[in-house]
């Protein structure tokens, strides 16, 4: 049976056509990027934020609108009703991240063209993004191509920790997810450390993102610094590599001074819980173990930059 999916975040987009299901979509979100080909489809959501440059402006805005008690992001209602789902993946994890889950609720209470199936997604961990994968793929009648991606994802994930696990060192590791204010990786980034063959340092697994003061970060004292801001591509992170001297304890940090800092895409890896999130893990083992991991440097060379003391560019 073929269904009408609309999918309102890009890790669920990427999910559904993991799981052979692109041809049933009929919308996406309005940062729908991947696979290129969904960029053609009808864009159901859009933001509510005004135009902002810099990471403080856009933190500043952001939290001005959750304030008013609005969402940063709406549903095109007019768009929504001529797609005519009869399935729509979301999520309430994050309001931040997507439209809200409540919206998406009151939004369906408008079509009336048929019942609506709403598959809500809520990865905090790993173990979750398997999961959602699998609901995904159920809610779609592809169960056993569901399956089918959950164990090539876990055999991959497997792998690479075990390579790690073959390493001397194990790095003391710090993933910033935002930089302005500071804000550090939380969810599934600690298990990614852990099986990339690092020691993840002030959140644990599940954990929120916490916002954190130059004081705490210096006190942490990273072997390695992995910054990949939510949302923003390498090129758009590379914007604003000036504020790293302030916005971080930089010039205390022993990771700065050997030139293990490195910058990543955070909009495509590491911050979109779905099938992608094995190369965030790929990229993290390039990062923490170079040498052992050259063809993963090779395959994500595009991905990942490092810097030295100076805020010179290196590839990877």
């Amino acid at each position: 049976m073929r269904h009408r999916v609309a999918s309102l975040l890009p890790s669920a987009t990427e999910i559904v056509c993991a799981v052979g299901a692109e041809a049933d979509l009929v919308g996406v979100s309005h940062e729908c990027d991947f696979p290129e080909s969904v960029r053609r489809l009808p864009a159901l959501t859009r933001a509510r934020l005004r135009p902002a440059r810099s990471s403080r402006e856009i933190d500043g805005e952001v939290r001005s609108v959750l304030q008013a008690a609005l969402a940063v992001y709406e549903i095109e209602l007019t768009g929504l009703e001529a797609a005519r789902p009869d399935v729509i993946v979301t999520q309430d994890l994050c309001d931040v991240c997507a439209v809200s889950f409540d919206d998406v609720c009151a939004a369906t209470t408008s079509l009336v063209h048929q019942p609506i199936r709403i598959v809500n997604l809520h990865p905090t961990r790993l173990d979750d993004i398997w999961a959602d994968i699998g609901r995904v793929a159920e809610a779609l009648g592809r169960q056993a191509e569901g399956a089918a991606v959950v164990r090539d994802l876990r055999a991959r994930s497997a792998e690479i920790a075990r390579r790690s696990a073959a390493t001397a060192e194990r790095p003391r590791v710090v993933s910033i997810e935002w930089l302005d204010p500071v804000m550090l990786g939380g969810m599934w980034m600690p298990e990614l450390v852990e099986q990339a063959g690092g020691v993840p340092l002030a959140t644990r697994p599940g954990d929120r993102a916490p916002t954190v003061s130059r004081e705490t970060l210096r006190s942490l004292a990273p072997d390695v610094v992995l910054i990949k801001p939510c949302g923003f591509p390498l090129e758009r992170s590379i914007e604003e590599l000036s504020i790293l001297r302030t916005s971080l304890p930089w010039e205390s940090w022993r990771a700065v001074h050997e030139g293990r800092v490195y910058v990543a895409d955070g909009n495509a890896f590491f911050n979109r819980p779905g099938p992608r999130i094995v190369e965030s893990l790929e990229i993290l083992a390039a990062c923490l173990h170079p040498g052992a991991f050259s063809d993963f440097r090779a395959r994500h060379r595009d991905a990942v930059i490092r810097l030295d003391r100076d805020l010179t560019r290196h590839i990877v």
